[in-house]
């Protein structure tokens, strides 16, 4: 069984809502205070108290510390935390790379690099406060996976220090690629920077509340009112059958089945060639498709067609249209997100007694592994030695296993 959080977004996320729905579970105020002020922010200090949004009791922290007009870059922010004596290694890392999905954003938005870019709100110390303190209860709390709802944005404008933007804010957006987002029309910023990278981070899963065996829920309130519903972030904590959400939240780390999301895009061809099929097929792989793939099919008026089908990371939706646009006759393509587990794997290297040979190892539910070969690399190396396919494959096994 599996230690695992389900962030229940219903009215957005923050980074103090997450803090204090993390101290509502049962994370220590002292500990957390004592870590963040061991960072050279010796006159920080932090309160939670209980508070009511639209009838429902939460929590809610306060952070206080003399007011500063500075604005840090990543590395300094890296050595504050590497400074601190007071937090462990694994919530020193956890902040660390929440931050980076902040950093590798404002990044992007803004032309520059990730040594260059320099934080405004979020290099603020309640910003920072917010997120290395729930990485340090994340960790204190044993909490091993973590998957969240569908996550509201809100909608309209806010001001920010490079003027009026629209909601979500450029960072955030950024941020939450690959993210499944809920309409939401509440003329409010739902979602900060802070608290997408918090879940962009911990969460390995979007959807409803898994299976699970509810142990303890935490409520942590946000600052402002919403009129129709409570301004709060509940998050659930209880036990999951190890596989069914894996992924460590506070390490990083896969326990055995890895998740994350992808589009499928499909369009129905009966007036492009073979041949034209298939250089689209490779000019898609070429450009990162993870898959692509062509299916016999029957369309109107009882023709003969293909299927044409492409698995891509989110991220790359834009250009693989684009491809099948240009490069068949289609004029549509149906697409859709849809969540993919995967088993984590690794390249390597097997030495045979005729030679090296590519291959791809696959950690097993259980921690069982089983490779594959690299099946033009096994053909060159069967061609050079005047062997079969099957008989590389079997000294690989053989060589990788030790049998």
């Amino acid at each position: 069984m599996t230690k695992t959080a389900y962030f229940d977004c219903l009215s957005g996320i923050s980074g103090d809502m997450t803090l204090a729905a993390l101290i509502d579970l049962g994370a220590s105020v002292e500990r957390i205070e004592a870590s963040l002020r061991s960072m050279g922010l010796p006159k920080l200090s932090i309160t939670a108290e209980d508070v009511k949004k639209c009838g429902f009791r939460s929590k809610y922290v306060r952070i206080e510390h003399p007011p500063e007009k500075a604005h840090r870059h990543l590395h300094h922010i890296h050595d504050m935390i590497d400074g601190s004596a007071e937090i462990e290694p694994a919530a020193k890392d956890l902040a660390k790379r929440i931050f980076g999905h902040v950093a590798e954003a404002e990044a992007k938005v803004h032309g520059t690099t990730l040594r260059k870019v320099h934080f405004h709100e979020v290099g603020a110390i309640d910003s920072i406060a917010d997120i290395v303190g729930v990485a340090i209860a994340t960790t204190e709390l044993g909490i091993a996976s973590a998957m969240a709802s569908a996550i509201p944005t809100g909608t309209g404008q806010i001001t920010i220090d490079h003027g009026t933007v629209s909601i979500p804010a450029p960072a955030t957006a950024e941020i939450l690629r690959g993210v499944p987002i809920a309409t939401c029309d509440i003329k409010r910023e739902l979602t900060t920077p802070t608290g997408a990278a918090i879940i962009k981070e911990l969460c390995s899963r979007f959807g409803p509340v898994p299976s699970m065996t509810i142990d303890a829920i935490g409520y942590g309130a946000g600052t402002m009112d919403l009129e129709n519903q409570p301004n709060l972030l509940r998050i659930l904590v209880g036990q999951t059958s190890a596989g069914q959400v894996s992924g460590n939240a506070a390490t990083g780390t896969a326990d055995s089945i890895e998740h994350d999301h992808v589009v499928v895009l499909e369009t129905n061809l009966d007036d492009t060639t073979g041949e034209q099929i298939a250089n689209c097929s490779n000019r898609l792989l070429k450009a990162g498709a993870l898959d692509v793939t062509q299916t016999a099919c029957t369309m109107k008026k009882g023709r003969s067609g293909i299927l044409l089908s492409v698995i891509a990371a989110p991220d790359r939706l834009a250009s693989m249209e684009e491809l099948i646009f240009r490069h068949t006759s289609a004029i549509g393509v149906r697409r859709r997100l849809v969540e993919r587990d995967i088993l984590p794997r690794r390249e390597i290297s097997v030495e045979t007694p005729l030679g090296r040979v590519a291959a791809k190892a696959v950690r097993l539910p259980g921690g069982d592994e089983r490779i594959k070969v690299e099946s033009d690399d096994a053909f060159r190396l069967s061609e050079e030695t005047g062997t079969t396919y099957q008989e590389i494959r079997r000294m690989a096994e053989q060589s990788f296993f030790g049998g």
